[in-house]
Formats: structure tokens, sequence, C-alpha cells
């Protein structure tokens, strides 16, 4: 989480975000200043003879492959162009993957070894249903070691801002008791009594601050995932409209865009 993990480039005057965390692959998460520029047009950015995948992100749990869009798109399974998922795993190198956010949080995640992708869509509900763990266990499948796994989370609403119906903290802190059931009140206490609280009090006592970004941070802790190899943003997008989209501050479905090439 140090701010000197972080740093600005530039392309063409337009400012975006990098994390040192990732410097063996071109990646970078896009202001709105880019906007409305899609991944086909944003890759030239990273990677122009990469390959761009992404999906139609559905704030659910579904991890897929390009191999397995391709697939899906073959079979017909979706109507629209684009097979509903919130997450992408390259399975071959110079594969650019993306994902789009306005307050939810994007992941990148990169293998040192293999030098495989992902690129994540977590907002509430995927980190509910724990979708970046979701994705680990696909990197495993194909055969990476949890510690050559580099986890960054881009610029989202932070948690002192993210104001959320206790039920929604609820539910999203629920995803780090698996093993147990707990009643809701002491799920919330529990959490807001750890050093680095993912659910903050809210003068309204039906409502709670929610720091997603924590959450999953907790969840990869879980995992087994050291510190040292996870790194979060210290821009929040409801608090920076300069320079990010915040559907919360706005209320208007503009996005800024996430990608990340495999090696």
């Amino acid at each position: 989480m140090e701010k000197n993990l972080w740093q600005w480039q530039i392309w063409n005057n337009l400012p975006y975000l990098t994390c040192s965390l990732l410097d063996g692959w071109q990646h970078g998460f896009f202001t709105q200043d880019f906007y409305p520029r899609l991944p086909e047009e944003l890759v030239t950015v990273l990677d122009s003879n990469a390959t761009v995948y992404r999906v139609k992100q559905v704030h659910g749990d579904r991890v897929l492959t390009p191999t397995e869009i391709h697939h899906v798109m073959s079979q017909g399974e979706s109507e629209d162009v684009l097979p509903p998922a919130d997450a992408v795993l390259s399975d071959q190198p110079q594969q650019a993957v993306w994902v789009a956010s306005a307050d939810c949080t994007p992941v990148l995640i990169g293998d040192i070894l293999t030098g495989r992708v992902s690129a994540i869509h977590a907002g509430w509900r995927g980190t509910a249903q724990r979708i970046v763990p979701k994705a680990v266990e696909h990197f495993l499948k194909q055969g990476s070691q949890l510690e050559n796994l580099r986890f960054v989370m881009g610029p989202a609403i932070a948690g002192e801002v993210y104001q959320v119906a206790r039920s929604v903290g609820v539910e999203v802190g629920a995803s780090l008791f698996l093993s147990e059931t707990k009643p809701s009140a002491e799920i919330l206490s529990i959490l807001q009594a750890l050093p680095t609280p993912p659910i903050l009090s809210d003068p309204d006592p039906d409502k709670v601050r929610l720091d997603v970004r924590q959450i999953n941070f907790l969840q990869l802790a879980q995992l087994g995932i050291k510190p040292e190899n996870i790194a979060i943003a210290p821009e929040c997008t409801y608090q920076n409209p300069n320079r990010f989209f915040s559907y919360r501050r706005t209320h208007e479905k503009k996005v800024q865009w996430s990608g990340i090439v495999s090696r």
C-alpha cells in the first residue's frame, strides 16, 4: 500500500497509473481522460501487437480464459457479442486482458514465473462471491504457485466514503468466515475491530462504510499471500473527480479501463 509503488505515466499528454509490483508487464490503470476509448484502442498504449480480451461484466464470479471466451462465443451461449463474466485470465503470451470500473475495484494479477496475467472486476457483489480467490484457483490449475503471484488493486471508492446498507456489509464481510456461520452483528464487530478495518461505522445506524479493497486484501491473506505481494492504489475514484469517473458521485454510466498484457 506504499505510495512509492505507484507511478503516473503520460501518453499523448494523458495520465495513467502503473505499479512497480507489475514491472514485468505492460499494464495500466487508465483515467477518465482516455474516455471514450475502448481497450481495442487503449492497447496501443501498452503493446500494439497484443490481442485484446474483455467480457460483459455482470457483478458475478465467473473467470474466463481467451480460449473459453472464443468457445462461449462460438457456441452462442450469450446473445451479446461478449460473454458474461468478471475476470479474464490469459492462457497465451501477448494477450491483453481488460476490465472496466467506475467505483468497483480493478484487480490486475501477474505470475512472475509463467508470465500469465488476469484482470478482474471486483465490486462488492463479486467480492462477496470471492472472485479474486476464484481467479487464484484458476492460476493454480494452470500450474502457478501462490508465491509467484503479484496482486495490484487499482483506483476505487475508498471505504471512508463508501456508505452501504448494513446487510451489504454483512454479506461482503461473511466472505471472510467461510468455515463458520456467525451472526451479522458479530461479523461487523469483528471486522470493525481489526487494525485496518474493512468495515467502518456510519452515523446512520442502518448503514456502514465498506472498504472493498481491504476485504479483498484479507481474502488474499487468508490464502497465504504475503502483504508485500499485494499493492493497493492510494487513489479514490469518488474523491478525485479530476481523474476518475465515479458512479456513486455522478450516477453516470462512464468507466475507466484497466489492462495488462501477458508475456
